[in-house]
């Protein structure tokens, strides 16, 4: 971005792109404002309507993670046109059951010939400008929740070897089609002060996004933060993506990890998520009702004044 020009500037602009945050915001009027992201990627399961309803709900979820309520969008098509198009019409059909099944009304899209497959979505949604989540507001004193179980970049990669169990493979298939939609609800309702959802940059990747934007440093506890089944183990057998090395590097020299957590742990906690859950940071005293609220969810750590480091994970 630094070689940029210099963009136009918008009092409307609730939200850009220079805190990383999972969506941009525009202001239309005092009790509305637009939401959008967009997002695709390459497949990550074999099942076509499965593919297509991860990519979905993966894009879905960013606007969740801002409180907002998605409306339309517009598909994103990667896709050898010698391939078979039965199968991409597959994906496609995943893809809109998902999206209808949100209230979200596909308008049209965008196709190219593609040697390598990637299917994702532009979204739009709605949200009152004075409601908006950002990842920008985490406050000392708050504690953190995280709302899925992390490790489908692993277990995926375990797929494509032909190493991951069944178990893994379910369970990962479940966290990746589950919607953040009730979360979303949940959080707002509980008033949390901050918010991200955890996709490529993993665990920590997206911590740190939150921790520099709030001007705060997050204590993770690596004992409590929730894996899929396996993931250790497949980490161990080299089932690591490329985000594995991009993401400690993206994060660089403001991460502490205790020697006590296991390089298949940090691992871990680096790995890619696809539709992966919310990072939620609220106030100490409504902690556990709202993680009560949210099936699956797990307090892992707590904010801090900024110290030395971004992330402690101890």
């Amino acid at each position: 971005m630094g070689k940029l020009p210099a963009q136009l500037i918008s009092k409307d602009v609730i939200v850009g792109y220079d805190l990383a945050d999972d969506a941009g915001v525009f202001r239309l009027r005092d009790d509305v404002a637009l939401v959008q992201t967009v997002d695709f990627f390459t497949p990550v399961v074999d099942d076509p309507m499965v593919y297509g309803r991860v990519a979905a709900i993966n894009s879905l979820n960013d606007i969740y993670a801002m409180g907002a309520v998605p409306l339309t969008a517009l598909s994103i098509v990667c896709y050898p046109q010698k391939d078979d198009l039965n199968v991409l019409a597959e994906i496609l059909h995943g893809g809109q059951l998902a999206m209808n099944e949100a209230g979200v009304v596909i308008l049209g899209g965008h196709s190219i010939d593609d040697a390598e497959i990637k299917i994702g979505y532009a979204v739009t949604g709605i949200v009152d400008p004075a409601r908006v989540i950002t990842n920008a507001q985490a406050q000392p004193g708050d504690t953190l929740i995280l709302t899925k179980p992390i490790g489908t970049g692993a277990i995926s990669t375990g797929i494509k070897h032909s190493l991951a169990s069944a178990v893994a493979m379910e369970a990962a298939m479940r966290v990746m089609t589950t919607s953040a939609a009730l979360a979303s609800e949940e959080m707002q309702k509980a008033g949390a002060h901050a918010c991200t959802d955890i996709t490529g940059f993993g665990l920590l990747g997206h911590a740190y996004e939150m921790a520099r934007a709030s001007n705060i440093t997050l204590i993770i506890e690596a004992a409590k933060v929730p894996l899929l089944p396996d993931v250790l183990e497949l980490i161990a057998k080299g089932m690591l993506t490329r985000g594995d090395k991009n993401n400690r590097e993206y994060v660089g020299e403001t991460v502490k990890i205790e020697e006590h957590v296991s390089r298949e742990m940090q691992s871990a906690l680096f790995d890619p998520q696809t539709a992966g859950g919310l990072l939620i940071s609220i106030e100490r005293s409504k902690a556990e009702n709202l993680a009560g609220r949210i099936a699956g969810s797990v307090i892992i750590g707590e904010v801090q004044a900024q110290s030395n480091y971004l992330i402690q994970v101890v």
